[in-house]
């Protein structure tokens, strides 16, 4: 029995094909295909491209799961920074599905978690055996990539319940002069009540970050001042701008490198928070496009400080365990694994 899952954002759309495997085994990939959203008009476009030109000599699926970066009202989702909206009953009409699922693409990632292989994770704190055997079960995931994700979900042997969560959404809550300035300055630059976390702790957050930084008079003279004001008039550099600031910090620019703490420091410190406010004893993931490339800099001792700086709480955090998932593709096989689930439950 084939699986059809789809992780739908705003730039890319991935479409896979996989084999939902044994009963305890987790999917196994047939066919990948990546997509660049900017490039179609709508997502019925994409699928009509994958199913009818990509799986010519591949047998089409029934089960069908779509993570969506987005929110889902029902049988119906939108997705964030494009003009689409995607209709579980069209596809079930439309392409013959016997079941189908719409998932916001954050609160899918719990989904994937029962079938991770060991390559696709690694432990920066082992955590410790506690005595509260139901917390024991529960799992959080947090992720900044163009916005902060945040989910929760149950795991236990025979069920996985994803709880979803718009905690990316948070008041951002300050621990340094460098960081309450930072806030402040955000009001005032982009006519703001409140600042969010996901405004500092994203990769959009880290562009903040700079973009303050740089009102400050000795920074004026640096070569990223001319490239971060043409950037302004720029969609193309202000999408590479967070890049931009990781890869001269990489190579040793001070300023760059005073920039990413505070941005890595924050989110730290949020994670922290998370921690205490789910008590994901099952363990803490840190998931998003920015993992993969900053999984050295969360194994420093210099993060993991940050994280369990909690005062009273901080056994609490420390018993914890942290993971950071690395494999990019997370979010398909996620959606692959809550099509096996569905499967499971369809041919009951």
């Amino acid at each position: 029995m084939n699986l059809l899952a789809c992780d739908l954002g705003g730039t890319k759309v991935l479409l896979g094909i996989y084999e939902k495997g044994d009963k305890n085994n987790p999917p196994k990939e047939i066919l990948k295909e990546h997509y660049l959203s900017s490039e179609w008009d709508s997502f019925y476009l994409i699928l009509d491209d994958f199913l009818n030109q990509k799986c010519r000599n591949i047998v089409i699926p029934k089960i069908a799961c779509f993570g969506i970066a987005g929110p889902i009202d029902g049988n119906h989702a939108k997705i964030t920074n494009l003009n689409w909206s995607i209709s579980k009953l069209k596809l079930e009409k439309s392409y013959n599905f016997q079941k189908v699922e719409l998932i916001n693409d954050f609160a899918i990632l719990i989904y994937g978690i029962p079938y991770l292989y060991k390559n696709q994770f690694k432990t920066i704190q082992e955590g410790k055996i506690n005595n509260i055997s139901n917390n024991s079960n529960l799992h959080s995931i947090i992720g900044a990539g163009t916005g902060l994700g945040v989910s929760r979900g149950i795991i236990s042997e025979d069920k996985v319940i994803s709880l979803p969560s718009e905690g990316g959404h948070i008041e951002f809550s300050p621990k340094s002069k460098e960081e309450w300035e930072i806030k402040e300055w955000l009001k005032i630059h982009l006519k703001l009540n409140r600042v969010s976390a996901e405004r500092i702790i994203s990769g959009q957050g880290l562009s903040n970050i700079a973009k303050w930084r740089f009102t400050k008079n000795d920074a004026k003279n640096h070569p990223f001042y001319k490239f971060l004001r043409e950037a302004d008039n720029s969609r193309s550099l202000r999408k590479i701008l967070p890049s931009k600031i990781c890869q001269m910090s990489s190579e040793g620019d001070n300023l760059m490198q005073e920039i990413e703490k505070i941005w890595l420091d924050a989110y730290s410190s949020f994670l922290g928070d998370i921690a205490i406010h789910e008590l994901c004893y099952g363990g803490l993931w840190i998931a998003g496009g920015t993992a993969p490339k900053h999984i050295d800099n969360f194994s420093n001792n210099s993060f993991l400080e940050q994280f369990s700086d909690k005062g009273r709480l901080k056994e609490i955090v420390n018993s914890i365990p942290i993971r950071v998932i690395v494999d990019d593709k997370f979010g398909l096989y996620s959606a692959a694994c809550r099509a096996k689930m569905l499967f499971k439950n369809t041919s009951k």
